[in-house]
């Protein structure tokens, strides 16, 4: 599972990326700070199945708070893109192309309206944080576009001559962008074109490149910089006016300031919360920030957004599930941890896909599956649910 975090400079970007991987990168009130992708490992919450069997978990990767389980992610984000990025400008195909392997993408939105469309800071809310969900979508959709359209007249001819179903031939051609050829059939029938590629003209193709563009590279907008007092009202109306998308307000510097006191034990904080209990000795500064938090943000949105984001952007748009493997009818592996392993899949995936998900080893050589928490034999294509804990018998 990769989450592209995507958008102009200069809007918080690399906060976000930070107050979620705690990684070591440099974070500075100036464009293009990021000039090289970061790539890290973010964590979604889920519910531990630790809960149903009254047990404590050891998770092999992540970790669990109270029951909370936060299985890892990769988190990708790219440099701050400019307008026309698509034609290179501020190195703009290399930090599209950064993107390429990225089943889900958030964009990140300065809804206090303070940079302007090249991400230099300017009088707050004086710059449309609209303008920046119009730019970005045209930037993609052009990236999209110009993949379709190099060496189109060659690959339209030879799909022509050769007979070759142009799904199936285009699957091939975008499998780089992570499009499914059922997204590139749905898209064929949605804009009905004619079957034979030759006769498309740039327009096709750039109504082609959106539809695969919207299909394949779902997309969340994170409006950042809520805490300012400004943002509220911007954010209510791009909510309204670009219904289409998900929108979650979020301050990612309140939550990179929650988590830092957290790693070094100031506070207790679990990501996600609309709280969090105080255990260390804080100064003056430290305390009147931290109230500020509460206040201004967790009081008001129930949270930083910056969690739920994740989240939403794993369950929702990239349609994940979490299910549990364990070994043997027990909830231990050989090492005698408890529930060690939590894997995300595809919705409708059957037991058979999750087989697969786990080792191909164990796909080829399945025989069954029993859902541990009914105690039910299921088969191969049983489909299964959020938060199952599925065993897979094998023939070896």
């Amino acid at each position: 599972m990769i989450i592209g975090v995507v958008g102009k400079a200069n809007i918080g970007k690399s906060t976000f990326f930070k107050a979620t991987t705690l990684a070591d990168i440099t974070i500075a009130n100036y464009p293009f700070t990021t000039i090289q992708k970061n790539e890290g490992v973010a964590f979604v919450r889920v519910e531990c199945a630790e809960k149903f069997f009254n047990v404590k978990c050891n998770p092999k990767f992540g970790y669990c708070v109270n029951g909370i389980r936060f299985v890892p992610v990769q988190l990708i984000d790219v440099a701050g893109l400019v307008p026309e990025a698509h034609l290179g400008k501020g190195r703009g195909n290399q930090f599209l192309n950064d993107l390429s392997q990225a089943d889900v993408l958030i964009h990140i939105v300065d809804a206090s309206g303070s940079t302007n469309e090249y991400g230099e800071l300017v009088q707050v809310n004086s710059y449309d944080p609209e303008n920046d969900i119009k730019f970005l979508e045209i930037e993609l959709d052009m990236w999209y576009f110009g993949i379709l359209k190099k060496g189109w007249e060659k690959f339209s001819r030879q799909v022509q001559q050769e007979k070759q179903q142009i799904s199936k031939a285009l699957f091939k051609q975008l499998s780089g962008l992570k499009a499914s050829e059922s997204m590139v059939e749905n898209s064929l029938k949605k804009l009905r074109l004619s079957e034979d590629p030759t006769k498309w003209s740039d327009e096709n193709l750039k109504q082609l490149a959106k539809e695969l563009r919207v299909l394949s590279k779902p997309m969340l907008i994170a409006a950042n910089k809520i805490d300012i007092p400004e943002a509220q009202q911007n954010f209510e109306r791009i909510k309204k006016q670009f219904s289409n998308y998900t929108i979650i307000p979020c301050s990612a510097d309140s939550e990179l300031a929650l988590r830092e006191a957290s790693k070094h034990n100031l506070i207790s904080y679990i990501p996600g919360s609309n709280k969090f209990e105080i255990t260390g000795k804080l100064n003056e500064k430290q305390l009147n920030a931290l109230n500020y938090i509460q206040e201004n943000v967790l009081n008001k949105y129930g949270s930083t957004g910056v969690q739920q984001i994740l989240d939403t952007a794993t369950f929702k748009l990239a349609k994940q599930i979490a299910v549990f493997p364990v070994a043997l009818n027990k909830l231990t592996d050989q090492y005698g941890n408890v529930l060690p392993d939590c894997i995300f899949i595809n919705e409708n995936s059957t037991a058979l896909d999750f087989a697969f998900k786990i080792h191909s080893d164990i796909g080829n050589n399945f025989i069954k599956a029993v859902d541990i928490k009914t105690k039910k034999i299921i088969g191969k294509d049983h489909k299964l649910k959020n938060l199952d804990v599925i065993e897979i018998v094998t023939a070896k």
